[in-house]
This record gives structure tokens, C-alpha cells and sequence, in this order.
């Protein structure tokens, strides 16, 4: 029977020649072997989990030369939520750093075949991905632009063109398709066990019917393993254990906490049809139907996502392998329904099997790799997202990269597990969590949406008041922030389910505040902001701190630094602002997604010997930042000090008292190049100092305003944030900020050397300013993040933020140009004079719109409005 080909797992592994090979092969070791031998007592590396993210990581360390490896699989190879794999091999993904994972995959199983001599089933089908709807449609053109830009061939395509493709489809109801014809399928339980086989070859040793029962810790380091067999002890320890990684990692001495939860996934096989599909039939992607179908044996397997999933619990390790969950034709009925419109030939199909199998999620729809923050050495693969078999080869090559040289070869931030904190893990959380995510595999994520689930977590005092007044909430971090405050007289629930591609709902309500920030004063509520205090008994804070951040920070007690962390290869592992309290003590300022990723980061850099006290005081502190020309007048009088330029200078820290409460840091800065101040209150006094701010601000004409109106005065000023604009492959010298780097004071700090060597030779990308001309902003797109430019015609980036600048009246985008050469598309040095004589464009969605390319903010920001026609765009040649 065709079905258990697809569960069937110990018989073909036996059985094909490559397995023959493998067991054979010189200096290797075969599963079969492996269980009458000892386990090894010591390894450089052991990996837990034989599925295909584990053999991946294997693969590729033993490509990069590590030899001294064990996997350790608790059941048989590839009999996890592996060999229930549907076998789709899909490129078209949101994110870039996806996009690059699965391209890669694809490359790699092509070629593993004639690698290994085992048959991977490997075979080109091309996708179709259908759209029932105009949004649907500029979703897909979106990705389409995407993936062309990075070399994966796709294009839109009519309903004509798919019925051509796919003879047995139903296209009356599609409005259009993406068309990928590089796409393939292939057996993911043979792709795992040709992985092992060439990481075998290469000298990994592999046991499987080992259990890993606790990782052990000692100082913070992995020191070994025990299993059910013995222990090893190591140096590395990858968790690449599925659905169980979650519960591997809290068994440990010191827990890992590895957000993710499995869901019962559904997908039917049928018999082969009269005429049977042919090898080659395009898998079909129809996200309005929730639905995908790809041939199988010259019938059909087809499953989705639908909108009620069924969370499962696992925990302890109760199956040693995945068994096919219990069959529920009821709980399936809405998407077997879907298939039969799409294809009404399948009627009077004979279906083989429902196959019920786990599928493991995460809290944001992303996969999770990288090295705990908790534990040196204990890195983590694991929450695909039932997008396992396409991330798995490029996420096991950056893992591998992670292991060997310290970071990846790409930005993996959106992927990095440090991303989570700790808050992340409750059990209920993640059950009701991953209930949301599941079905938003397959519905359409306009720009801008937000969670619904696990919300309220965490919140600043002031939360409730702010609700009351209108506030509309976003998520970072598991923190609520404000995005805007519907005025009274607005329909909450429209705009609460306005969603778009074009002009939002909010856009005059964003208006008004970024108009009071300009000629009034507004408060934002800043709370989530991620603050740390490093203090020390001597002089050894700031000898510490010179050598971790780029800028330099011995200046006098008072003052605010902008630095950046730098890693070796001098891009941003952290952008913040440091406040000196004292001699001895520093206040740091990070945004609110760095809390564990900075915190892992200072831990591991700091020398362990030394009397530094580094706390995290992020709940300690409600920060209220008071922007425009006004907020002066009203600090001025809730403090009774004198708060003009002359007596509290730019970039200054002063603890004062704002109406009766004592200890308030206030500081001359905004994040947004406006005038105004940030208040860091302790959180006991933040509802008094709120209700007196708006009181007195009264008169002057305060209101409260949102992150939104933020990001637009942010960008129109040319602040980079990192985690959008900037990560850490940006040197401050792309994104032109040089002035904030100590290189000629003489002084030693990591990155120093790289950017210096960078300096010498020029930079190869360098971030820049768009401003979209012959463009309609109540008419077209809408540009987010991740558009192409393209420069005199030819790619040279993409767009990392952008917002409208009401100033300006204008869309302002920010990206990096690249220099690729026409001859060779090697890149090279990016100079002032090459970005100033291009011609640029912004590819939205398959459109293109003209832009203006600045390296300096504009000068003139108008609080006035002006015709578009009339306006000039002048340069600022200086910061």
C-alpha cells in the first residue's frame, strides 16, 4: 500500500543501496552497529534528535571540518514528525532570511542524491500559489518581487495560465496565481537519512534508541550529557529535538526555556487517479482555501490549516516516535471541502488514509535557532512551523556557521531564540497561542497586524488609564505600547478591523499627533524600553564598558552617550543610549526586543572575575517621553528648575522631582530628533507623574500620542532602529554613523580593528533615505519594509522601514544600496557620489514609483502644509 511508503521507515532504510553504503563506509558507524557499542564518553559535539534538522546540523559541522560529533536519536532515524512530512519544498516565504533558507535546501536536495548514491525522490514540480482575492494577489506580488531580486525565478500568472499548468483545478473564482517553478518535492524521511549518511562519512558517529535525559551545566558552560546509556561529556549540545524540545530543555540543571508547542496537522492520500498525475504536476498552494495538493503516487495528498487547530501536550517523552494520531474526519470536513472545489474530480476518488501527525509552532510563526542565553554551548534548532523540510538544510548550514565561527553568514535576528524571554514559556500561553498561529499560516498578514492571543503580559502602570483614553495596542517583547488614541468621536471596532496593502484607517488620527509633537507636546508612553544599570566598587565599570561599546564613554557625570556594541566584525549587536549616573554607574537605554539578547551578550563579555554589578531594572522604570516645543514649559513648571538649553544641555541626565515625586531621571533626548525629554520614573510614582504632566500640560496643549506617530518622525529624521534598519552585519560606518565611534581616540574596543580596515577600503552597502515622488498616497501601495530599489534600472537593495512623513507630505523609506557590478555582480565600494547619481525606484508590489536618494536628514520639515508641487527637497549636508 502506498500509504506506509510513506510511514515505512527501518525496511527502506535497510534496504536501499545508499544505507548499504553508509554502514559500510570506512571509519563510520551504522545505526545497527551503533546499539551493540558503547556510546563514546567524550565528543566535541553532541547533537540530540535524528529528524532533518539534526542530521542538517550534523552535515554541515562535518562539512566545516568538525569530526568529533555524536547524534543521539531516542528512536529510530527519521521517525519523528520527519517521515510524516508532506515533502513540499517551497521558497515563497515572507521573510528574506526564509526565502535564503529554503533556497538553499533546494540545492542541497538536489544534489544529495548523487552525493550519497541514496534516492531522495527529489523532484522538480514548481509551485502555484492561487489568489481568491485582490489582497491575496498583492500579497503574492510582494513575495514575487522578493524572490526574483535574490535569483528564484517566479512570476504572476493569470487563472488561464494555471488551469494550463494543472489541467484537474477550478480556477472561476481566482482573481490570479505566483507561479514558482523551481519548487520541488521530495521524501524527507530519505533526505534525513542521506544527510546522515555523508555526515557519517565524514566521521559523525550516530546512535539511535538513545534517549538524552538531562543536559548537564556547570558555570554557565555545557560540560555533557547523560542518556539512558551513559554519559558524554561535551562542549556543544544542539537541541534538535521536535516537539520535545521544549520539555529537553527544562530538564536541565539550568532550564533553556524553548518556546513552542505542537498542534494535531491533518493530510489525506488517495488512490491514484484514472489518468495519474504526473510526476511533475505543480503542487498547489490555495491559502484563501486554506488548502495545499501535491501529487502523491499519482494521486493526490493534500492538507492545511485550518481555523479551530487541536493543540497537543506532550508533556515527558511519551512516544520514544510519532505514531499517526487518531483519525477525525469531522475535524477535517472544512478543508476536504475546500480540496473537492478546487478539484471536482476527486469526487469519486477512493481515499487511502487521513495521517494525523504532530507539527510543532512557535509564538511568532518563526522558526527558532541559535545559542541559549542562559547556557554557553547549548545551542537549539527546533519549531518549524510545518516548514521543517524547506528551512532544513539552510537553517542546519547556519547553525553549523553559528557553531564553527561564532555567527552565521546572514542576519538570522528574526530566527535568533534570544528574541523570546523566559515570559514566553507558560504552558497556557503557548497552548493558546499557537491556536492563533496555526491558522495565520494560511491568512492573509497584512502589514502592521498584531497577535490577538497572550496579550496584556506585560504592561506599564499606566496601561489602564491609556486604555481608557483610546489607546489601540501593539505587542513587542510580550510588552503592550500604544500605536495611536482614537479620539472619541472615531468608530473603534472599523478601525480595529481596518487591514490593508493601501492608505490605513489611522493615517489622520497619526496625523494629528505627529502635528501636537511638532507644534505642542505629546506623551508617549516608552515603558518597554529594555534599561540596565552597570555599576562597580572602582574605576572597573568604565574600563569595561570602553572595551564592550564603540563611542566613548569617560565623559562627565550627567551626560547621555549614543554607542553601539559592536561584534568582532564591527556591526551592531546592540544600538542604545548610556547615561552616566556616576563615577562609578551607567544607565543603559536598549530597545525593548534586545532585554535578553543584550543581557546574554554583556554576561558573556564581561570578565568573570570582576566586582561589575549588572542589573536589569526594564520593570523598575516607567519611561514617559515628552516631545515637541512646549514640553519645556511643562517640565519647567511640575519641577520648578529652569529646563531651557542653557541650564539642562542636549543629551544631559539630571535626577529631579516632577510634582511631589523624588528620584526622576530626566533626560534631553527623544528617539525621535524632536525637542523634548524622557522621564525614567520609578514605577511606584508613575500614575502621579502622569496625571501632573497632563494636568499642567493642559494649557499647552498635551496629548497622548503612539508609536506610530513615533516611527513617522523617526524616519523622517533618518533615525535608525536597530532590529529594522540595522543588525549586526551593519558597521556604524553604512549607516553613517561614524561620529558615534572613538577610532581615532587610540582606544581598543571590539570591532575597532574591522573598522578600521573597513574606513581604509571603503564601505560595500551604506544606508540610505527615499523620498517616493510621482506617487499618490491615497491611491497606491503603500511601501512597509522589504521593498526592492533598484538604481538606474538595476537591483541594488531593499527598503528596511519606511512611514509617511506629514511633514514632508511625503512617503520617506530607509534602505541600503549595494554597488554589484554589471560584469562580474561582485560587490563594490558604495561612495557619496555613487548614491547622488543614480536614478532610483521602489518596487512595491510589481510596481515601481520614482524616489530621491539622500545620505542627510532634509532640512525642511514643514509644520506647515504646503501643495506637494510647490515644495523643494533640500539636501542637509551635515548631522
Amino acid at each position: 500500500v502506498m500509504f506506509y511508503r510513506l510511514l515505512s521507515i527501518v525496511g527502506r532504510q535497510r534496504a536501499s543501496p545508499g544505507w548499504q553504503n553508509w554502514s559500510s563506509a570506512r571509519n563510520s558507524t551504522s545505526a545497527a552497529e551503533a546499539r551493540s557499542m558503547a556510546l563514546p564518553t567524550q565528543a566535541q559535539v553532541v547533537i540530540c534528535g535524528g529528524g532533518i534538522m539534526g542530521t542538517s546540523v550534523a552535515y554541515h559541522l562535518s562539512k566545516m571540518g568538525w569530526k568529533d560529533i555524536v547524534l543521539l536519536e531516542q528512536g529510530r532515524l527519521a521517525a519523528g514528525s520527519t517521515r510524516f512530512c508532506a515533502g513540499i519544498l517551497s521558497t515563497a516565504r515572507h521573510l528574506t532570511i526564509e526565502q535564503k533558507m529554503a533556497d538553499y535546501s533546494n540545492k542541497l536536495y538536489h544534489q544529495l542524491e548523487q552525493e550519497t548514491g541514496i534516492q531522495t525522490g527529489y523532484t522538480r514540480t514548481g509551485s502555484i500559489f492561487l489568489a481568491q482575492t485582490q489582497d491575496r494577489l498583492i500579497s503574492l506580488k510582494r513575495i514575487n518581487s522578493r524572490l526574483n531580486v535574490i535569483g528564484i525565478p517566479s512570476e504572476i500568472i493569470s487563472p488561464k495560465k494555471v488551469a494550463e499548468l494543472h489541467h484537474l483545478l477550478n480556477v472561476h473564482d481566482l482573481v490570479g496565481a505566483m507561479h514558482v517553478p523551481e519548487d520541488a518535492v521530495v521524501s524527507s524521511a530519505d533526505v534525513a537519512l542521506a544527510l546522515t549518511s555523508a555526515a557519517s562519512q565524514n566521521g559523525v558517529q550516530i546512535y539511535d534508541r538513545t534517549s538524552v535525559l538531562h543536559v548537564m551545566v556547570k558555570k554557565g558552560q555545557v560540560t555533557g550529557v547523560e542518556t539512558d546509556k551513559g554519559q558524554i561529556e561535551c562542549q556543544y549540545f544542539v537541541n534538535c529535538a521536535g516537539q520535545w524540545a521544549y520539555e529537553l530543555g527544562l530538564s536541565n540543571e539550568e532550564p533553556v526555556s524553548i518556546p513552542l508547542h505542537a498542534c494535531e496537522h491533518f493530510y489525506l492520500l488517495t488512490r491514484p487517479l484514472e489518468t495519474p498525475l504526473q510526476s511533475s504536476t505543480p503542487t498547489i498552494v490555495d491559502a484563501d482555501g486554506r488548502i495545499y495538493i501535491r501529487n502523491w503516487q499519482g494521486g493526490i495528498l493534500s492538507g492545511g490549516f485550518e481555523k479551530n487547530p487541536k493543540p497537543i501536550f506532550t508533556e515527558g517523552k511519551n512516544q520514544l516516535e510519532i505514531q499517526n494520531l487518531q483519525e477525525d474526519w469531522d475535524h477535517f470536513e472544512p478543508l476536504l471541502s475546500s480540496l473537492l472545489r478546487r478539484m471536482p474530480e476527486l469526487e469519486t476518488l477512493e481515499i487511502m488514509k487521513l495521517v494525523n501527525c504532530p507539527e510543532t509552532f512557535t509564538p511568532d510563526m518563526r522558526c527558532i535557532m541559535g545559542e541559549s542565553p542562559a547556557v554557553q554551548g547549548y545551542f537549539v534548532l527546533a519549531g518549524m512551523n510545518s516548514a521543517g523540510l524547506s528551512f532544513g538544510g539552510g537553517a542546519g548550514k547556519y547553525l553549523a556557521e553559528w557553531m564553527v565561527h561564532g555567527y552565521p553568514s546572514e542576519n538570522v535576528w528574526e530566527l535568533d531564540l534570544k528574541r523570546f524571554g523566559a515570559l514566553q514559556s507558560s504552558r497556557t500561553f503557548l497552548r493558546h497561542r499557537v491556536m492563533e498561529v496555526m491558522p495565520l499560516m494560511y491568512d492573509l498578514k497584512v502589514p502592521r497586524w498584531d497577535f490577538q492571543t497572550g496579550r496584556q503580559l506585560r504592561t506599564s502602570p499606566l496601561y489602564d488609564r491609556l486604555d481608557a483614553q483610546g489607546a489601540r495596542w501593539m505587542e513587542k517583547h510580550g510588552f503592550e505600547r500604544p500605536k495611536y488614541f482614537v479620539p472619541p468621536d472615531k468608530d473603534l471596532l472599523a478601525l480595529e478591523q481596518s487591514k490593508t496593502f493601501y492608505k490605513p484607517d489611522w493615517f489622520d488620527i497619526v496625523e494629528s499627533e505627529v502635528k501636537c509633537c511638532k507644534e505642542a507636546v505629546c506623551v508617549i508612553d516608552m515603558s518597554s524600553f529594555t534599561k540596565f544599570e552597570i555599576t562597580s566598587t572602582g574605576d572597573q565599570a568604565l574600563e569595561v564598558l570602553q572595551y564592550l561599546f564603540s563611542n566613548d564613554l569617560d565623559v562627565p557625570v550627567g551626560h547621555i552617550v549614543h554607542t553601539g556594541m559592536l561584534n568582532e566584525g564591527g556591526g551592531y549587536e546592540n544600538d542604545c543610549s548610556i547615561a552616566r549616573l556616576n563615577k562609578r554607574s551607567f544607565f543603559m537605554i536598549s530597545p525593548t526586543d534586545q532585554q535578553v539578547h543584550c543581557w546574554a551578550w554583556l554576561k558573556k563579555h564581561m570578565p568573570k572575575d570582576s566586582n561589575l554589578l549588572l542589573e536589569d531594572v526594564t520593570w523598575k522604570y516607567t519611561a514617559l517621553n515628552l516631545i515637541g516645543p512646549r514640553a519645556v514649559d511643562v517640565l519647567s513648571e511640575l519641577s520648578y528648575a529652569p529646563m531651557t538649553p542653557d541650564h539642562f544641555p542636549s543629551l544631559f541626565c539630571k535626577e529631579m522631582s516632577v510634582g511631589y515625586a523624588n528620584g526622576i531621571r530626566v533626560m534631553s533626548m527623544t528617539h525621535t530628533g524632536e525637542p523634548g525629554f524622557m522621564l525614567y520614573i520609578p514605577i511606584e510614582y508613575a500614575l502621579h507623574v502622569y496625571n501632573e504632566v497632563m494636568s499642567v500640560g493642559q494649557k499647552y496643549g498635551i496629548r497622548n500620542a503612539g508609536y506610530y506617530a513615533l516611527r513617522s518622525l523617526r524616519i523622517e529624521k533618518f533615525f535608525a532602529f536597530w532590529g529594522q534598519d540595522i543588525n549586526n552585519l551593519t558597521t556604524p560606518l553604512e549607516c553613517g554613523r561614524e561620529s558615534r565611534v572613538k577610532l581615532e581616540k587610540g582606544m581598543d574596543f571590539i570591532g575597532r580593528d574591522a573598522l578600521l580596515l573597513q574606513k581604509q577600503n571603503g564601505v560595500y552597502k551604506r544606508l540610505t533615505m527615499f523620498i517616493l515622488d510621482d506617487y499618490d498616497t491615497d491611491l497606491d501601495l503603500w511601501p512597509w519594509w522589504g521593498e526592492p530599489i533598484y538604481r538606474n534600472g538595476q537591483y541594488v537593495g531593499k527598503t528596511t522601514s519606511s512611514a509617511y512623513s506629514y511633514s514632508l507630505e511625503r512617503h520617506v523609506c530607509l534602505g541600503f544600496v549595494h554597488n554589484f557590478s554589471e560584469d562580474t555582480g561582485e560587490e563594490q565600494v558604495v561612495t557619496a557620489d555613487f548614491i547622488n547619481r543614480g536614478e532610483y525606484e521602489i518596487d512595491i508590489a510589481g510596481y515601481r514609483f520614482q524616489a530621491k536618494a539622500k545620505l542627510y536628514p532634509v532640512a525642511s520639515l514643514f509644520t506647515q502644509k504646503r501643495r506637494k508641487d510647490d515644495m523643494e527637497l533640500s539636501d542637509l549636508h551635515g548631522k
